[in-house]
């Protein structure tokens, strides 16, 4: 019982930590949204070829964005000596990366998972594949986590190029929006590719 109050310790700390910074999180979503608007923009008025190509933007502009965030995953922390005492608390470095992960996958990917209903919208994106988007963005956006605690984790002693971390990340990311596309745009295999991303989960 002792340990589970600490781990709702931690994400009350987490909560907090958030909510304080809550501007950053802002700054992702309109990031998110001007990108889109920019895209919409640079294509026209073709409602179809938006709607074409409407899924791939909305992936890549998830991922763009979601790694906006990965320069805080750990570093505050970090710098600050609270991995240390969380460590000393009772925690094991891993279980760590752990909670910190699924706190990214909060406080993070969630209030983009809750954005996508607009986002489809402005992009004419048919409402039959709004359930196959959130389905392959829920699944996808903890995998996009998981690298993201690995690449920050990878980055806390480099003091010169923090933009490292999000190549990594985008390079491995890959796989995942292939697989999520293919959900969306195929959809007599979305057993068979939704299996897929949860095998890559696992592996991750």
């Amino acid at each position: 019982m002792n340990f589970l109050n600490k781990i709702i310790f931690f994400y009350y700390r987490e909560y907090k930590l958030n909510m304080s910074g809550i501007q950053d999180i802002l700054t992702n979503i309109i990031f998110f949204f001007i990108s889109i608007f920019i895209f919409i923009f640079s294509i026209g008025p073709d409602k179809e070829t938006i709607s074409l190509i409407g899924v791939g933007i909305l992936w890549t502009l998830l991922l763009l964005s979601s790694t906006l965030s990965l320069r805080k995953f750990y570093q505050d922390d970090f710098e600050n000596g609270n991995l240390l005492i969380i460590h000393l608390n009772g925690f094991s470095f891993g279980f760590i990366s752990i909670l910190k992960t699924f706190s990214h996958f909060l406080f993070v990917q969630v209030p983009f998972l809750l954005s996508i209903p607009i986002a489809c919208v402005l992009l004419n994106i048919a409402n039959d594949k709004v359930f196959y988007l959130f389905a392959s963005f829920s699944i996808g956006s903890l995998i996009l986590s998981c690298l993201g605690s690995i690449s920050s984790s990878m980055n806390l002693m480099n003091q010169r190029n923090f933009l490292l971390g999000s190549v990594i990340v985008m390079i491995f990311s890959v796989p995942v929006i292939i697989f999520s596309v293919g959900i969306i745009n195929m959809e007599e295999s979305f057993n068979s590719l939704i299996n897929i991303l949860f095998e890559k989960s696992d592996t991750t």
